[in-house]
């Protein structure tokens, strides 16, 4: 027996190392995701200041062209927040621009340590940083990341043209009025105390800024709901202060450490398919035996001890040269222990058997006698039970797989009732988050292509040129999107196409999943969204439970959507899903 202790330990030390190798990638892909947030949350904050050092870790040198590439999210979010982004090398030639900067092919030294030391070039407000990794490049580059600071000029002007003794000049208030009208914006000047003495335009009511306040908008733009530009009078010691709108929608998220997370996370789906793989094949390893143990201990509790095996059984587990098969090789003792011990026992318990064989030979009459149709389960349950027939393996297998479908068919059927009594009741929670649909509709588009058991069917997807963003409970949005690409499938002939759109207006995105085929009358569509409704093109009572399209209208619904049906018969279906936009939060009115 200690060699059966040493192959279980073996064979379970495996399953848990793969489990643990699992557990072990996971936190890890956890644990960057956690970082991807956390950094996230601060560019937020700190943008644009913060972003310069991320750019130019993200940036990448092409494989021999020696050109510089910079990430397709952060040229985005560049451009939608009005910013430029140059990269100067050491001669102080421009070597990579992106967005509207200055339009320069070189810099001189001057201009250069000018820019760094004043973090200003012209009419525009720079920040830079200089990379001596030589990781894109043998040498040094200088990154430069801008915006157009033309309202500190025009502060400056104001100042110059309206100020008196550090103070707007009470003749001037309404011409600047009327400017910052036009703009919505407005300017405060403070005193050396930080005590607003003259507040122009649609301001907030705030009579004094603290010391670090300033400072905090200039560190954390992110976190302030206007840009700040400041004009200092030094001869007053009054401070100018313009409130303008902030360009662009903002920072978005980016996904930063996206390649290492999502080599992290297949990795970890590979380790959980092993390891499911390996407890599977443990599980019919281990448990084909210990059923045959099973029977073996009922037989012997019912004193056949002369029946160790039975003919199938001793087929199962010896082969013609009476060497035993590879998947009980594991129980060899154990199986050789049971022999013995049977041996042993058969001669004191042979008045035993007689009985067994008479109460068996009475079970069977009793059987035979009780066999009735009730049900398609009781049915084939009693022709099992009899003991009567000899099944081929095929009969066996139809028996089986139809007991399991409605097996499986009863409980789906639970399970889907349960579920849209939650949902009616609106007793079922939904974590909603921010989605990008766009994505999440392509990820599920692909699992149905690489489906081999869906070779009959061709599916597609149109993308949004434009990210859309909703707040949707992933894993339910996908149950909707399951549901109603499986209603194409079940009740469409071979062949048939199945293609998901994704679209938005100004106030809703939008998801269609359309096909080409057989369509259905006005009946079914008014009846589509019905609990227990399966329409007239299932031919199979058992091919679903008929909560399918319910529950998908209820989880649309309670994400604040609509769904909308249109099909004709011979002209195939289009289901489409609206949902709210996730917009960026609006500038509140000043």
């Amino acid at each position: 027996m200690s060699s059966l202790r040493r192959r279980l330990a073996a064979h379970f030390a495996t399953q848990f190392f793969f489990i643990w190798l699992f557990v072990l990638v996971t936190m890890t892909a956890l644990l960057l995701l956690l970082l991807q947030y956390l950094v996230n949350q601060d560019l937020k904050k700190t943008f644009p200041n913060g972003a310069l050092e991320n750019i130019v870790t993200e940036a990448k040198a092409e494989p021999g062209q020696g050109q510089i590439e910079i990430p397709v999210w952060w040229r985005n979010q560049l451009a939608e927040s009005g910013y430029f982004l140059q990269i100067v090398n050491e001669k102080g030639k421009v070597i990579y621009a992106f967005g509207s900067g200055p339009a320069r092919e070189s810099y001189t030294v001057t201009e250069l340590l000018g820019m760094t030391e004043t973090g200003r070039f012209q009419t525009f407000r720079v920040t830079t940083s200089l990379d001596q990794s030589r990781a894109l490049r043998p040498e040094p580059l200088l990154f430069m990341l801008g915006t157009d600071d033309s309202n500190s000029e025009r502060l400056k002007t104001w100042v110059e043209s309206y100020a008196e003794k550090g103070k707007l000049r009470p003749q001037a208030i309404p011409e600047l009025e009327r400017q910052l009208d036009m703009s919505r914006e407005y300017v405060q000047v403070i005193d050396a105390r930080g005590k607003i003495i003259q507040s122009i335009g649609s301001a907030d009511q705030k009579e004094s800024y603290q010391p670090l306040e300033l400072i905090a908008i200039r560190s954390e733009p992110g976190s302030y709901s206007t840009d700040v530009y400041t004009h200092y009078d030094q001869a007053s010691g009054n401070l100018w202060i313009l409130h303008a709108e902030k360009k662009g929608t903002g920072y978005s998220d980016q996904p930063i450490m996206s390649d290492v997370i999502l080599v992290l996370s297949v990795a970890g789906g590979a380790l959980l398919v092993m390891a499911l793989a390996l407890a599977a094949w443990h599980g019919v390893r281990y448990s084909q035996p210990l059923l045959l143990f099973t029977d073996w201990f009922e037989r012997m509790g019912q004193g056949r001890y002369d029946e160790a095996l039975t003919e199938k059984e001793r087929k199962k587990v010896f082969r013609r040269d009476g060497s035993i098969r590879m998947r009980y090789r594991l129980y060899k003792e154990v199986i050789g222990g049971f022999y013995e011990m049977a041996e042993r026992l058969a001669a004191t318990e042979k008045e035993r058997s007689r009985l067994e064989k008479t109460r068996e030979e009475w079970m069977t009459g009793i059987s035979h006698d009780l066999r009735t149709p009730l049900s398609t389960i009781q049915g084939f349950g009693h022709l099992l039970e009899s003991g009567q027939y000899t099944w081929t393996d095929e009969e066996l297998q139809g028996m089986g797989k139809m007991i399991r479908e409605k097996g499986d068919y009863m409980l789906a059927l639970l399970q889907d009732f349960s579920l849209a009594f939650q949902l009616k009741n609106q007793a079922l929670s939904f974590p909603v988050g921010k989605l990008e649909i766009n994505e999440f509709v392509r990820r599920t588009v692909l699992r149905y292509v690489n489906d081999v058991t869906l070779a009959h069917v061709s599916f597609a997807f149109e993308s949004s040129p434009d990210a859309i963003f909703i707040k949707s409970d992933a894993k339910w949005l996908q149950r909707v999107l399951d549901n109603l690409i499986w209603n194409g499938i079940k009740h469409n002939p071979p062949g048939v196409a199945i293609t998901l759109k994704t679209w938005r207006d100004e106030r809703e995105a939008f998801i269609a999943v359309e096909d080409n085929g057989v369509g259905f009358d006005e009946e079914t569509k008014h009846n589509l969204f019905e609990r227990y409704y399966r329409g007239t093109a299932t031919e199979d009572g058992t091919d679903g439970t008929g909560l399918g399209m319910n529950i998908a209208k209820a989880i649309v619904l309670a994400h604040k959507g609509k769904i909308d049906v249109e099909s004709q018969v011979g002209q195939g279906t289009r289901i489409v899903l609206r949902f709210p936009l996730e917009e960026t939060p609006m500038l509140p009115e000043k």
